[in-house]
């Protein structure tokens, strides 16, 4: 072994006159510099693109994850539409063609009547498109009591075709009472008028 005396006696200018253990331990410190050196300039780069690697790792980590909850999801929201589209459906029978639109006018005409009602008023309006069905509007006013009155718009209410009853204004008349509404009935379009809805304004021109 070599002491440290004999350390501060080594003349740097003629290593080869140094002790063998003096040699390696020089030798050593070179390579501990030379690595040193190394790892702080070469493989910076390396340091930087392994952080890079890292962060890259956690993102497709996340859009895994989200990505896997979305199919965990995915019955369910097939369900969910499954079933809106069967109750849109099932709305979508309650609404008349244009060819049953008369016969629902008197349904509502014989719904009055059937309550001895006295129709003062009954106008059908013209039809609003409004996506992939026609609503149309009806100004009546019927003249009864209290009672027959209620039971009108309870008939109307269960009518199987949609039908609303909008602005109701009751007022007293030397008969008894007299009910002014717009009753609103809807109908879905047929094909024809669909694609007659899709087409734009300058085809239609």
């Amino acid at each position: 072994m070599i002491n440290i005396e004999e350390l501060k006696n080594l003349n740097p200018n003629n290593p080869g006159s140094w002790p063998w253990v003096a040699k390696l331990m020089a030798f050593g410190l070179m390579f501990l510099a030379v690595v040193i050196a190394g790892a702080l300039l070469d493989w910076q780069s390396q340091w930087e693109t392994l952080d890079v690697a890292k962060q890259e790792e956690v993102s497709l980590k996340d859009t895994f994850l989200a990505k896997k909850k979305e199919a965990i999801n995915l019955d369910l929201i097939k369900k969910q539409l499954t079933e809106t589209q069967e109750s849109f459906g099932a709305l979508l029978k309650q609404l008349p063609s244009k060819s049953e639109m008369d016969a629902l006018l008197t349904d509502i005409n014989q719904a009055g009547l059937g309550r001895g009602l006295q129709f003062d008023l009954f106008r059908p309006g013209g039809e609003t498109m409004n996506g992939a069905f026609a609503e149309q509007p009806i100004t009546i006013r019927v003249t009864g009591n209290y009672d027959d009155l209620g039971k009108f718009a309870s008939d109307i209410a269960m009518l199987p075709r949609i039908v609303t009853l909008n602005e109701v204004s009751i007022n007293p008349t030397g008969a008894g009472l007299s009910m002014d509404a717009i009753a609103k009935t809807f109908r879905y379009l047929d094909e024809t008028e669909t694609a007659a809805q899709k087409k734009p304004a300058g085809a239609k021109k």
